[in-house]
């Protein structure tokens, strides 16, 4: 099994033009083996054979690896660490698997529930990675405070809310001129249909969408940029459950 898994590391990432190192491809044979282990006794995802959790997980992840290069290419006189943070991250995704492979990366790791929190020190103290923060905290509670408010370039979620409401939790976070990233599958057009008065509400204009074949599954995926044009209304995000409960519908 483990030579199965590495090949399709080392295949998939190779066709997304990332290129694994052996010291990055330990780590991630490393993280599965932590993230199999913690999921045979909590559940931390829901995905379980060794196939998917590499493509679902690890290479989903990585599909944002270009357009993350081509922000720090596009900031480099500004000689500083491009700061990420992970909305509702859950095991790690896409936060871990791209810090293995950008390790300049200033991550922040943010998920509500303590289980998974528990699992991120755990993971990063084994794979023996520096530069990262985990926050168990909601993202409506950290968007009103001021020492996280408008502090990222980059703010990255997967698969955690409809985009309108993704937005509310992750844009309150971004500095001005920075990017909310969202990784949605093929249904994605109609989310941001429903969604482009309320980005521009958040202070958010689309940049660009990324249309990628997941390796391997070749599922498609569909990667959204929008950038922080102006700051976020005072009043967003909404308390605490209230995005979710009665999504900005303008």
């Amino acid at each position: 099994m483990r030579k199965g898994i590495e090949k399709i590391l080392i295949e998939g990432s190779e066709s997304l033009r990332v290129h694994l190192d052996s010291f990055q491809l330990a780590l991630f044979l490393q993280y599965f083996d932590i993230l199999c282990k913690w999921n045979s006794k909590i559940n931390l995802t829901s995905i379980r054979t060794p196939k998917e959790i590499v493509v679902k997980h690890f290479l989903d992840s990585l599909t944002c690896v270009k357009i993350i290069k081509a922000y720090i290419n596009s900031r480099v006189n500004e000689k500083k660490e491009i700061s990420i943070i992970d909305v509702g991250t859950g095991a790690g995704f896409p936060g871990i698997p791209l810090k293995i492979v950008i390790p300049s990366l200033k991550m922040t790791l943010l998920d509500a529930k303590e289980k998974k929190t528990d699992f991120l020190k755990e993971l990063v103290k084994k794979l023996d990675i520096r530069g990262i923060e985990i926050i168990k905290e909601r993202a409506e509670i950290i968007g009103k405070n001021n020492d996280f408010r408008g502090s990222y370039d980059i703010s990255i979620s997967r698969a955690v809310a409809p985009l309108s409401v993704l937005s509310e939790y992750s844009l309150p976070l971004v500095k001005k001129n920075g990017w909310f990233i969202a990784q949605k599958g093929r249904k994605y057009e109609e989310e941001l249909k429903c969604s482009m008065n309320v980005l521009e509400l958040l202070g958010g204009a689309l940049v660009k969408i990324e249309n990628i074949n997941l390796p391997i599954l070749k599922q498609e995926r569909n990667i959204i940029v929008i950038q922080k044009i102006k700051s976020t209304p005072d009043e967003y995000p909404r308390r605490d459950g209230l995005p979710k409960k009665r999504p900005l519908n303008i």
